[in-house]
């Protein structure tokens, strides 16, 4: 199961941090700031995947991905496949490539709430649900559009006793 996906910047500033098991709030801080401390004291030249049962506990694995100013983070068990997991982070950074014409932090910082729905569809629960970015896309757009028409009726007073759509 993957207990947890986070974006940090490469000052520790969390841009996305999303928790598929109960944290408390003191907690969360505390975990960003542990995964921070040791992925930018980590080299450019060891390997992505580390034993994190020290700061999320027991049966704990990270996989990490560094892109530009941006670490990706994936935390989980031992259920889960380590490439399968550094492959799903490949998955989630060209799906918002797609999306956002080559992301940057501004991007996640001024798009959250697309950036979870991309999250949602990619992972609910803490299972995976979808590792095609070519999926992926195509769902998020069908939300979009399905939001906009739901924002674009209106409803006017008919009468005393209904409402009709405009």
């Amino acid at each position: 199961m993957i207990r947890s996906v986070m974006v940090m910047n490469t000052q520790g500033k969390p841009r996305l941090a999303k928790f598929y098991d109960f944290q408390g709030f003191v907690l969360v801080s505390l975990l960003n700031v542990d995964c921070d401390t040791v992925l930018c004291s980590r080299a450019e030249n060891v390997s992505n995947f580390l034993d994190a049962a020290s700061i999320f506990g027991p049966d704990s694995s990270l996989v990490y991905k560094h892109y530009a100013t941006l670490y990706f983070v994936l935390v989980f068990d031992s259920s889960e496949n380590e490439l399968a997991m550094l492959d799903l982070i490949q998955v989630f950074v060209e799906t918002l490539d797609k999306c956002f014409k080559n992301v940057c932090e501004l991007d996640i910082v001024f798009n959250y709430s697309k950036i979870h729905t991309i999250l949602d569809e990619m992972i609910f629960g803490g299972q995976v649900l979808e590792t095609s970015s070519t999926e992926l896309v195509k769902a998020v757009e069908e939300i979009s559009r399905l939001e906009s028409a739901s924002n674009s009726i209106t409803l006017v007073p008919k009468s005393v006793s209904g409402w009709r759509n405009r």
